[in-house]
């Protein structure tokens, strides 16, 4: 699948991507990109960021493929459910624990916890060994339930504009990658 091929849905996390992360600048280079946008990116509310997603899903016209980050992960996977059209594919990166109050803020709670099927597309999950949103461990265990491709980064941070992954040219060759092998599903 090439780029023009798909809807690429940026779907960011607690806070919103900023102007230097990597979210914001495949958004603008990526020609059929856009970003889920939420009413209020710092007092998440699970119900109205999927449903943000749902509508979003339902006016595209080709293919989507997710490209979550952060508080996104859990939102597109809480989404999944509610969609009315075929996913083609899905690329995760640093997924928040967000089972764990030690490691994520109070007002993502309600994201946990992750479902544990098998995603009905291909995905690819990019984990760092020490973000201080989830150990490692937690993320090869999801991804083993999801059968998601992980990566591992290794000590890359929460893979942010903050951890210096602004124009990350590392994550824009693995994308590319997997979406060359992506194949439109088919339209109900």
């Amino acid at each position: 699948m090439k780029v023009a091929d798909a809807e690429i849905l940026i779907v960011p996390g607690l806070g919103n991507s900023g102007e230097g992360h990597w979210q914001t600048r495949w958004e603008e280079r990526l020609s059929s990109a856009r970003r889920i946008e939420q009413a209020d990116w710092d007092n998440p509310v699970l119900e109205h960021w999927t449903n943000r997603i749902v509508r979003e899903v339902a006016v595209s016209t080709k293919p989507v493929v997710f490209v979550a980050h952060s508080l996104g992960i859990p939102t597109v996977l809480h989404a999944l459910p509610k969609l009315t059209r075929p996913v083609a594919g899905a690329f995760f990166v640093a997924p928040p624990d967000v089972t764990d109050p030690s490691r994520v803020p109070p007002s993502v709670a309600a994201f946990g916890p992750y479902p544990t099927t098998r995603l009905a597309f291909p995905s690819v999950t990019i984990a760092s060994r020490n973000d201080p949103y989830c150990a490692f461990e937690t993320v090869e265990a999801m991804t083993n339930l999801w059968h998601s491709l992980l990566i591992d980064a290794g000590e890359s941070g929460h893979i942010n504009a903050a951890s210096g992954h602004g124009p990350w040219p590392e994550g824009t060759m693995v994308f590319a990658q997997f979406l060359s092998q992506l194949e439109a599903p088919l339209l109900h």
